[in-house]
């Protein structure tokens, strides 16, 4: 009998939770610049993901999904991609979106209910978040595909979480991303929860890497917590899809700190000792403990970060708060490049209804 397949996955790590080094660590390592830029970087996003529960809670932000221990994926990621690559994000991405350019206030409007935050002119071609699950993983293959058919050297970069590998349309656009060879990176955020769902029960395979296999791209398995095994892993796959040697499926194993979104309760479903367990791996304090070891960082650098890093956040929270509400007649202007009568009609209701003195009975 012949063997026609055989695959192996691979994870990927270079520190380990202590942020001690495992392995012979990469040139680029032994210089601090880049590893201080991703520590400051985490360090802004998990304050700002901070403040953003906080006006949740007093009711100035809506429900709100927080990205609490996956701060190193969307650092790295974000660090990465080239300025004409596309990113197609999921609803935990907003700090992914932040360090290509879009600022806090519209991340802050996003959040807040006001679609402005994702038609904002920082975002370049880059996709607005997706809520349903895995489908913009099927957006990023067509961004993929155009790119191929015009012969440009750019990448499509598309994230989502464990549970949306379970979904038709993640294994759909990993499927048409192996037949047409396209230069799209699939980078999952293993969080370990699908909501209130666990990893274990999810999907039988041994990884969610190896879902790689059966389209016939690349897969590897990373401690999403690492940044420097990040850094090879994504470095490595945007490469590979540049050079026109098509996709790749990056598993990053990492733990959502954080309940699902605002209105969640993981207390519900999730045991106090996991998450307590989980908080001893987590990728900033890893970080960290690592410049502090190679005199890059001390208390006094972190102390002037973390104020200027406060002020940077209320100034984009107070523009955010100013910033004058959206006409009514919005919630129907565009939703079709001509209005049909009854929605002309609907639109000057609202439009006097707004007005002082207006009925709300008519």
């Amino acid at each position: 009998m012949d063997t026609v397949f055989h695959g192996e996955i691979h994870l990927r790590r270079y520190l380990s939770d202590q942020g001690k080094p495992e392995q012979v660590l990469p040139d680029w390592t032994h210089s601090p610049e880049r590893l201080v830029r991703y520590y400051r970087n985490m360090v802004l996003v998990r304050q700002l993901d901070y403040k953003i529960i906080a006006l949740q809670r007093t009711g100035q932000i809506g429900t709100y999904a927080s990205l609490l221990g996956s701060e190193a994926i969307d650092t790295v990621v974000g660090d990465l991609m080239a300025a004409d690559d596309v990113l197609v994000p999921y609803y935990r991405n907003h700090a992914l979106q932040m360090l290509r350019g879009l600022p806090i206030e519209d991340v802050l409007c996003y959040w807040g209910g006001d679609e402005r935050g994702s038609a904002a002119a920082a975002l370049g071609d880059d996709f607005p978040n997706a809520v349903p699950i895995a489908t913009q993983s099927l957006h990023a293959a067509g961004v993929a595909s155009a790119f191929k058919v015009r012969g440009e050297k750019r990448v499509a970069v598309t994230l989502c979480g464990d549970g949306a590998t379970s979904k038709g349309d993640f294994l759909e656009a990993l499927n048409v991303a192996g037949a047409w060879q396209l230069p799209v990176v699939f980078v999952v955020n293993n969080n370990q929860w699908a909501i209130s769902v666990p990893r274990s029960i999810q999907c039988g395979a041994q990884t969610l890497a190896q879902k790689a296999f059966g389209a016939g791209i690349r897969g590897e398995q990373v401690d999403g917590n690492d940044v420097i095994a990040l850094h090879e892993a994504v470095s490595e796959a945007l490469k590979h899809a540049r050079e026109g040697k098509g996709a790749t499926l990056i598993e990053a194993v990492s733990y959502r700190l954080s309940d699902h979104t605002t209105a969640d309760d993981a207390t519900r479903y999730r045991a106090s000792e996991e998450l307590k367990a989980a908080w001893e791996r987590e990728p900033v304090k890893r970080l960290q403990t690592f410049l502090h070891e190679q005199g890059w960082w001390d208390e006094r650098q972190e102390q002037a970060w973390i104020e200027e890093v406060g002020q940077m956040i209320q100034t984009s929270v107070d523009a955010y708060l100013a910033r004058p509400q959206q006409p009514i007649e919005h919630l129907i202007d565009y939703l079709y490049a001509e209005l049909p009568n009854a929605l002309e009609e609907q639109r000057e209701r609202l439009i006097r209804n707004a007005q002082p003195g207006g009925s709300r009975h008519e």
